[in-house]
């Protein structure tokens, strides 16, 4: 009875908060306010806008100039490295004349939120006409904030789509209430991450506005891939966000009920304080980095290629209304497309194992044919993953992913080497051993964080804790999201290969047809499979003959039980090569196999907690919720 009466008040509340929207007339008071004391001071009177030299920007704009409709040309650069790519975003904000837009999931308030804002607010002060489009959930969650920022210049423009209740801020209750009341919509994110500048450059891929997203966090870091594209392609990426931009669900400030509020009881507020970092010197090491045309050449031009065949490709918006258009999951469409006609290989690298059912057919079709293309995947461990309710239905269809569609799996360790040695090129101490700084700043020494494992995700700790480890130190958890297919193309974007990504969330990336690139792409995605960075996951081997294989028969019989799959012992298992064995590395098809690689459980690392359990539950009782998860 208890259990009814709080579903019936949730519903209550959400019939109540659906209809709260603000009248015209609420609306227009804001915008007088904002109008009337918005800071109108330029710091820039000449026609350029006081753009400062970049040679990314020249570069695409080279490539925009020598293109033609029938033969385009796009320089491309593969952003595996944090520090690069943001590097090569502040640049290119302060080398801007007329325009930046730009797109993201999540947008935090920490020091790389801050220092990306800054960057933007300092631009439109100058007089570049700045867009910023974050999707509301995970974003900008401070009201007075955004308040602020509505009157901080008249050329930085903020929208937030698909805002829970028109709030700028979801609450706990808010939250229960748009999954019982609204659960489509809801649950439909933007996931899109873009930048562009000037119609003539763009950045796309997994990176958020986060420090996990650039190794600036000195817990918990991701692995993440963008790609810079400067040419025509650009052009696509600009239609796209203008798409999004005009879309209902992209809402002002204005029209969010707490921000409007804010605004208008306040008309003579003060303005916006700027940003206060943790870490400034870091930031600074960072900002003086951007402004180095040698740093920028040496790190990022000198990896870039030269190419024609690029195409940006983005889903619609709100693309759960429209189900039955086909170009509403474009992107997603296409990447299928792609797969589908693969002959030799696929290399995927995903944060989250859950194929959709589309996907399962098109990777069952492929493991038929004779000879099979070779499907390679590059994901997350239990240990690695931030997403550990994902990971228990990854880990429940274990037996299919190796046996229906002939995956190779390597799931990423939590120590693994290249991360931190990415971590390292991004991060050192400054001389009194206190704050870090940008690795190649003046004045400073590489060394060390002491370790400060304490088992939770980020520097906010309010999202999604890691389970605890076993192991001590920092950890790192994948998040890139690309494909190589046949050594002749490479796609890097937002689309995570899930029910989540086909179904709801709009996803946006860069297709590059070029073989160079695919060979540059298909490197970067095979280093994170190598033993020192990776477990591989492979058929269990019995121990004992009988019992061993009645226990894998059970297990089978356990795997195909959408409820109380609750077997222990799994098909699968991980493997890690034996450091004295002498052995390179190999595939479990390899005969060698079992003499080079010893087991090392289903979740090596994971220290016996909540999480585990949980994993161990969703495994047995979640099968339903893969298109949530």
């Amino acid at each position: 009875m208890r259990t009814r009466c709080t579903v019936l008040l949730i519903l209550l509340l959400a019939s109540l908060l659906q209809g709260c929207t603000l009248s015209r007339a609420q609306i227009k008071q804001a915008d007088t306010v904002v109008a009337a004391s918005t800071d109108r001071q330029s710091t820039c009177n000449r026609d350029d806008h006081c753009a400062t030299p970049s040679p990314l920007l020249d570069a695409a704009a080279q490539a925009m100039a020598a293109s033609t409709p029938d033969h385009p040309e796009h320089i491309v650069t593969l952003l595996d490295d944090s520090e690069a790519s943001l590097a090569a975003r502040i640049n290119l904000i302060r080398a801007a004349k007329t325009s930046i837009d730009v797109q993201s999931y999540i947008w935090d308030e920490d020091d790389l939120g801050q220092l990306a804002l800054s960057e933007l607010v300092d631009a439109a002060r100058r007089g570049v006409n700045v867009r910023i489009l974050a999707d509301q959930l995970f974003s900008f969650e401070d009201p007075a904030l955004l308040a602020q920022l509505a009157r901080t210049s008249p050329n930085l423009h903020i929208r937030l789509y698909n805002p829970t209740f028109h709030n700028s801020r979801t609450s706990p209750l808010d939250f229960a209430a748009g999954l019982v009341c609204c659960f489509m919509r809801f649950n439909q994110r933007m996931h899109n991450k873009l930048l562009v500048v000037d119609d003539t450059i763009g950045v796309t891929g997994g990176r958020n506005y986060q420090d996990r997203y650039f190794n600036w966090d000195n817990d918990f870091d991701y692995v993440d891939r963008d790609i810079m594209v400067g040419g025509p392609a650009a052009q696509q990426m600009a239609k796209a966000f203008n798409l999004f931009w005009k879309h209902k669900r992209a809402v002002p400030l204005t029209h969010l009920r707490d921000v409007n509020h804010l605004i208008v009881r306040t008309p003579s507020a003060p303005p916006w304080p700027g940003p206060h970092y943790v870490y400034p010197a870091r930031v600074a090491a960072a900002q003086a980095e951007a402004e180095d045309p040698d740093w920028l050449n040496e790190h990022v031009l000198d990896n870039a290629l030269h190419t024609s065949k690029v195409e940006y490709f983005s889903d619609l918006p709100a693309k759960t209304e429209q189900p039955s258009r086909r170009q509403a999951r474009e992107f997603t469409a296409h990447l299928m497309q792609l797969v589908n006609h693969a002959r030799q290989q696929v290399i995927l690298q995903t944060p989250y194992l859950v194929m959709s059912r589309r996907a399962e057919k098109i990777f069952r079709k492929l493991h038929r044919e004779s000879p099979a293309p070779q499907i390679i995947v590059s994901t997350n461990s239990l240990a690695s993953t931030d997403a550990f309710a994902v990971y228990a239905y990854s880990y429940k269809k274990r037996k299919s992913y190796l046996t229906k569609y002939g995956f190779n799996i390597y799931e990423l360790k939590p120590r693994a080497e290249l991360a931190a040695d990415d971590y390292m090129q991004a991060n050192v101490e400054d001389e009194d051993g206190g704050t870090p700084l940008v690795a190649g700043a003046a004045g400073t020494h590489r060394r060390r964080f002491p370790g400060t494992d304490r088992g939770f995700f980020g520097s906010t700790g309010k999202r999604n804790r890691p389970a605890p480890l076993t192991s001590p130190g920092r950890r790192f958890g994948l998040h890139a999201k690309s494909m190589v297919i046949d050594d002749d193309l490479g796609m890097v974007g937002s689309h995570n290969f899930d029910p989540r990504s086909d179904h709801y969330n709009t996803e946006g990336g860069v297709i590059v047809y070029d073989q160079h690139f695919a060979a540059q792409l298909r490197d970067s995605i095979l280093a994170a499979t190598q033993p020192q960075n990776a477990w591989v996951i492979a058929p269990r081997k019995p121990t004992i003959p009988i019992l061993g294989q009645i226990s894998l028969f059970i297990s089978d019989i356990s795997a195909k039980l959408p409820l109380f799959d609750i077997w222990p012992f799994r098909y699968a298992t991980s493997y890690d090569l034996k450091p004295d064995a002498g052995c390179p590395p190999m595939q479990p098809s390899n005969p060698d196999f079992t003499r080079c690689y010893v087991a090392v459980g289903d979740f090596p690392d994971v220290a016996i907690s909540p999480k585990l359990l949980y994993t161990r539950l969703i495994t047995a009782f979640g099968a339903g919720v893969r298109g949530v998860l």
